[in-house]
């Protein structure tokens, strides 16, 4: 899917387009990733709509706050990793064939080195500056920036049925207190899907029961969502 690319300079009108915030505090060593924009909302918002440990099943009343200006904005990535003040979005697509799960290992070349090495069942990333549309990041420009993610990481080669399911938030841990993940739900008709980049790794389909023996391998995110994938999939 092709980018939408944005000239804020001729942008006029603060609740049409997301706000960028550039600082980036000083003294500190970032992990090693890019200073790409991309998308938060303060953890404010969270906590006024209800902050939760774990996943929580209310989407579209999150999202759509999340999504409604002045609420998203864009950050220097750097910045954003280290500051718990704001809450990174982050889509997470679990797909699903006959009853078994895709997972796959992330490689050394992923963005998030914090995660290289674990067995991950969700597939997804940052939202950036380049998803916005001429509307500013609305539930579309998320959609479209869903399928962005989704295309670079994978090659689907079967048709689906995709649908949100939960919200998915952990403070517990590092790379979670500055996250925030949107569980989505993809029932393939086969299992045609192979990897789309280096960072992703012995990609299969596993069965519940395969991943439960699994699962210290696991990445937190998808620990939780494996404790819970029957009502995640009901």
């Amino acid at each position: 899917m092709s980018r939408i690319p944005t000239d804020y300079r001729r942008i006029t009108g603060a609740s049409l387009t997301p706000q960028r915030i550039d600082r980036i505090p000083s003294n500190s060593e970032y992990p090693p990733m890019s200073d790409e924009m991309i998308l938060v909302v303060p953890r404010a918002t969270l906590d006024a709509l209800g902050s939760f440990q774990g996943l929580h099943f209310e989407v579209d009343r999150y999202l759509n706050t999340f999504l409604t200006p002045p609420t998203p904005r864009f950050m220097a990535r750097p910045a954003a990793e280290l500051d718990p003040s704001f809450k990174q979005i982050i889509p997470y697509a679990i797909f699903t064939h006959q009853g078994r799960i895709l997972s796959y290992v992330r490689g050394s070349k992923g963005g998030e080195k914090r995660l290289a090495a674990k067995r991950s069942i969700g597939i997804g990333g940052h939202m950036n500056d380049t998803d916005t549309n001429h509307d500013g990041f609305d539930l579309a420009a998320y959609r479209n920036a869903l399928s962005r993610e989704i295309g670079e990481e994978l090659k689907i080669n079967t048709p689906y049925k995709e649908r949100p399911v939960a919200l998915l938030n952990d403070d517990a841990t590092e790379v979670g207190r500055v996250h925030i993940g949107v569980v989505h739900i993809f029932e393939c008709d086969t299992d045609q899907i192979e990897c789309g980049e280096a960072a992703i790794t012995d990609l299969r389909f596993f069965t519940k029961n395969e991943l439960l023996d699994l699962r210290d391998s696991l990445e937190t995110w998808s620990q939780i969502c494996l404790d819970h994938l029957d009502t995640l999939l009901a």
